[in-house]
């Protein structure tokens, strides 16, 4: 069994689950780019955010570090911490990574969230890639086909719950002021570490199971952040309930997806 093979597949599929959810940003007309649109969009970015960080990282990253016969909690909340730090350093710096006479414009929302947005759910994609990645190298190293259909099971399901991820980065995006192409480019550019990081991981699969419990808990602390500090209080913007709803739509869809998937 070609483990190399199977994973690129897997995650190649995955990937364009993403670039399809980031398409959707083609169909939004002019006069859907309200004030309650823009707080619908946000807050339906914060939902999908706030299931994943929970369902497709934090549960996850427990279950695994309990499989290693460690205690599920230490890397889950450690790693979390640490994302939320990092996030937080990232928040700070961010202006000084424009040009001199830009700083001032750039720490305007609209580019600081977009740019957080980005990173958050691209960092969320990497150990999601990997634990793809694990999987196809353990069903290769097994040569069993009871853990090569888990592993495509895995990977189907975390490719359809990468559409409304791909949606949650380009409609803020292209809300921010954006182009419609550059606010896709930027959601599917976010899933394109799924690949990359899934082939790398048959190639050192024992290193990187020890390590993946961390790297999914990273990932949460960085997205809940990113949805706290930044999207949320921007989906509330006026006296609207529109925000609230968008966010439980989200938190439901995404809920569903990786509870059912």
């Amino acid at each position: 069994m070609n483990g190399y093979f199977y994973a690129l597949c897997a995650t190649g599929f995955t990937f364009a689950m993403t670039v399809l959810g980031a398409a959707v940003v083609f169909f939004l007309k002019k006069e859907q780019q309200s004030e309650k649109a823009q707080s619908a969009f946000l807050g339906f970015a914060s939902g999908v955010m706030i299931a994943a960080s929970v369902w497709s990282l934090l549960i996850p990253a427990i279950e695994e570090a309990e499989r290693l016969g460690r205690a599920g909690w230490v890397p889950a909340a450690a790693g979390f911490a640490l994302g939320v730090i990092f996030l937080m350093a990232l928040d700070k710096l961010l202006p000084y990574f424009q040009p001199e006479p830009a700083r001032e414009g750039c720490v305007e929302r609209g580019l600081k969230r977009s740019t957080m947005l980005v990173f958050a759910i691209t960092l969320h994609n990497i150990p999601e890639g990997m634990a793809v990645g694990l999987a196809f190298a353990l069903a290769a190293k097994n040569d069993s086909g009871v853990l090569l259909a888990s592993a495509i099971a895995l990977a189907v399901g975390m490719g359809i719950q990468n559409f409304p991820e791909g949606a949650a980065i380009a409609l803020p995006v292209r809300r921010a002021g954006h182009s419609r192409t550059r606010a896709f480019l930027c959601g599917a550019a976010s899933g394109v570490v799924e690949p990359v990081f899934g082939v790398a991981t048959v190639l050192v699969a024992g290193a990187v199971q020890v390590l993946l419990p961390w790297m999914l808990a990273f990932a949460a602390g960085a997205m809940l952040y990113v949805v706290v500090e930044e999207l949320i209080p921007e989906a509330h913007l006026g006296n609207s309930h529109i925000g609230t709803l968008g966010v439980m739509i989200g938190f439901l869809l995404m809920m569903t997806l990786d509870v059912a998937l």
